[in-house]
């Protein structure tokens, strides 16, 4: 079969292989090329069966038009230019290369030397005329068509989410109710099992680690490891194969569909700071031989060498416009076509870096919030990178929410008993406004987690002094030293009944403390059944028993305990507040948060900065809005770090009488209801809230004095 360009003046404004109807338009970016080639293979992609220079050029568009080529067209694409490194031009014809916008990729990368540029065992200034299209993937044309009929974006609102971080591979391949057939796949992510667990467990919003097309690094198969976490993109448009259990990119669109019938969001970890290609020692994949000038940063002193702020050898050039538009094409794709609800940006720093420093107002930010798809979607950053300047919590610009560290770190050393505490967990509890009340952004900028996919899971942070990172290959100098844990009294599993309760009991505080913060609390896939990783907290490489969430091990307390505690933040509004609380008194004389003493009285100077005091009482209260009505939500929130400790309960508010209504302190029904005399005792180490017995409003037409007086001194119980 014979294939040749249409003459036919047949332009399209996208970029990538785009299916007429009748034909297929291909266009590619590059501004140092001098000539494109499209290189077309049989089905299974073993056989180079046409090569033809792309007719068209207009400004650095490379375009042509094939009538009766479809969806299923293998392809890809080989660029001539100069081979100039110490200019920055990386251009060899003999490398195969992925098409960027490539919908979906096919075949497996055979690790070759014919992959890379130059001659490996020579430096990076030779060159190299072996062929690589023979180990490389290709990309497929792709039909867009879907049925959505039926499914609508749920969009729910920043204070009602609960984050649910998962690997697709992760959460199913050990599920026993998951068909043996789609563990590890999208459709096994979507099934039956999974979504009634997350229903259950009250999440409103699941984050995966990348499902982007990414690579297996060639170090880690030659140790039989693998690129579990999936942070080496090369396809910012097309899936990860291997979570497909066949060949239709149909099965993402599928399992976004099963999620929000079920009510949940789908949000992506995308990694757009840089590629799998790493630094100009690496392989010639895409970008490199396409226009390495263009879409990576090259060092200001030698564009032979790239600029590294990642960590992975290589730093995409998102200022450049043409890499912005693939990145920004990207997200609106996964959004418009996917129909993904929000974004989760891996190393989100480098993405703000204008001339190589952290810009908060750079191009990218600006473009995203001018963006009437992408403006609307939830945006999260990961707000730190390695370069100079890269860690900047509470630095990025609405409408972006963050990772919060401090949250994690702050509250694993609070219940691990380090003194001088109870400052920074009261400015975790109410949203960390030290970081996010500025420049109007919401006390829903921080997302709060107790662990992520990178560190401790919940139960090793109660069950292991160290990391241990053995199997990663790497002498356990990989993963961070300071994980703010405690092995409690024995190092790992242990038999010890005390030793278990106490743990039990820990973890039960913080999952207490996320779920009564301020903030969008975050959770990690597993660390509701008490997974444990032995202690491994970089288990990047670990696609096994590792890295895997176990159901065998299921602690069925524990994740009854966090179902009720997701119930508990979901059934109080004052928990889940936009704004930031502050000590100001209401027109009507009411207080919406105070901090307690144990003894009653209000924290002062002298409290918040004694290195002794283990514990913190904080009053919360917030006027609930109805039609025709008006309640109150108010809450006691004590955080006892130390041991049996007696507490005060407030008058505050015209209140006096009070409820203990949660207790992690308790053996048995953490959330009964007892009411309680004043003074009470909180247990150690325990959370316990109370809240109010009786009226929990003024009287039905009071006047504004009238109210103003309910709550400074008439407001009893019944």
């Amino acid at each position: 079969m014979s294939f040749s360009f249409s003459e036919l003046d047949f332009l399209k404004p996208e970029l990538g292989a785009e299916y007429t109807g009748s034909g297929t338009h291909f266009a590619i970016f590059s501004a140092h090329a001098e000539q494109i080639e499209l290189c077309l293979f049989s089905p299974d992609g073993k056989n180079e069966i046409a090569r033809m220079p792309l007719p068209k050029r207009e400004g650095d568009i490379w375009s042509g038009y094939i009538a009766g080529v479809g969806p299923g067209t293998v392809y890809g694409y080989r660029a001539h230019g100069p081979y100039d490194p110490g200019a920055g031009h990386r251009f060899n014809p003999n490398k195969l290369l992925l098409d960027p916008y490539a919908k979906q990729v096919t075949g497996d990368l055979k690790w070759d030397d014919a992959l890379f540029g130059y001659q490996i065992g020579e430096d990076d200034l030779s060159f190299d005329e072996r062929d690589s299209a023979p180990f490389m993937v290709k990309g497929v044309v792709q039909d867009p068509d879907f049925d959505w009929a039926g499914e609508e974006a749920i969009r729910r609102p920043w204070p009602d989410t609960i984050i649910y971080e998962a690997h697709v591979r992760g959460l199913t391949m050990t599920h026993p109710k998951v068909p043996d057939r789609l563990r590890g796949t999208f459709l096994g992510m979507c099934s039956d099992p999974i979504i009634d667990h997350l229903v259950k467990l009250g999440i409103s919003a699941i984050e995966l680690l990348p499902i982007q097309y990414f690579l297996d690094d060639r170090y880690l198969l030659e140790q039989n490891l693998s690129n579990y976490w999936g942070y080496q993109t090369l396809g910012f448009f097309a899936p990860q194969s291997r979570y497909m259990s066949g060949d239709k990119i149909t099965e993402i669109k599928t399992m976004v569909r099963k999620f929000h019938a079920a009510g949940i969001e789908v949000i992506m970890d995308v990694v757009y700071n840089h590629t799998a290609e790493g630094s100009e020692k690496g392989p010639t994949l895409s970008f490199r031989g396409l226009d390495n000038a263009s879409y990576y940063i090259l060092s200001p002193d030698d564009p032979r060498h790239t600029f590294d702020t990642t960590g992975t050898g290589n730093t995409l050039n998102v200022a450049h416009p043409m890499v912005m538009r693939m990145v920004l094409d990207s997200l609106r794709y996964w959004v418009g076509v996917m129909h993904i609800d929000g974004f989760r940006f891996d190393l989100a720093s480098t993405l703000g870096r204008q001339d190589l420093e952290f810009d908060r107002q750079g191009g990218f930010f600006g473009a995203i919030r001018q963006d009437p798809i992408l403006s609307g979607v939830k945006l999260i950053a990961e707000p730190w990178d390695i370069g100079e300047g890269g860690y900047q919590v509470g630095g990025f610009p609405h409408p972006f929410r963050e990772w919060n560290d401090k949250f994690r770190d702050d509250v694993r050393r609070f219940w691990k008993g380090d003194g001088g505490m109870v400052s920074e967990v009261a400015a975790r509890v109410t949203g960390s406004a030290p970081q996010f009340n500025h420049s109007d952004r919401g006390a829903t900028s921080s997302v709060n987690l107790l662990s992520a996919h990178d560190g401790f899971t919940l139960m090793d942070t109660v069950s292991f002094d160290g990391k241990h990172n053995e199997a990663n290959g790497e002498g356990n100098r990989d993963g961070h030293s300071d994980n703010h844990s405690d092995n409690m009294g024995a190092e790992g599993a242990t038999d010890d009944a005390d030793i278990n309760t106490a743990r039990a009991r820990r973890r039960r505080n913080m999952i207490a403390t996320l779920m009564l913060s301020q903030g969008v609390p975050m959770i990690l896939a597993g660390d509701e059944l008490g997974n444990s990783q032995g202690g491994n907290n970089n288990a990047y490489c670990q696609d096994n028993e590792i890295g895997w969430t176990g159901w065998d091990g299921l602690d069925d307390p524990f994740l009854d305990f966090c179902r009720q505690a997701v119930a508990f933040r979901k059934a109080h509004p004052v928990l889940r507040q936009e704004r930031f609380l502050t000590g100001e008194v209401s027109e009507d004389g009411r207080i919406e948060i105070a901090w307690y003493k144990p003894d009653g009285s209000f924290m002062d100077d002298g409290a918040w900065n004694d290195d002794g005091l283990q514990v913190l009482g904080v009053y919360l209260s917030r006027s609930v809005h109805a039609p025709d009505t008006e309640t109150m939500d108010d809450l006691f929130l004590v955080f006892n770090a130390g041991g049996d400790c007696q507490i005060h309960l407030p008058e505050v508010n015209g209140l006096q009488h009070w409820s203990r209504i949660l207790d992690t302190g308790a053996e048995t029904d953490a959330f009964a209801v007892h009411e309680q005399d004043n003074p009470v005792i909180v247990y150690a180490q325990s959370v316990a809230v109370f809240a109010p017995t009786g009226q929990t409003q003024p009287p039905e037409g009071a006047t504004k004095a009238q109210r103003r007086r309910w709550f400074q001194f008439g407001r009893r119980s019944k």
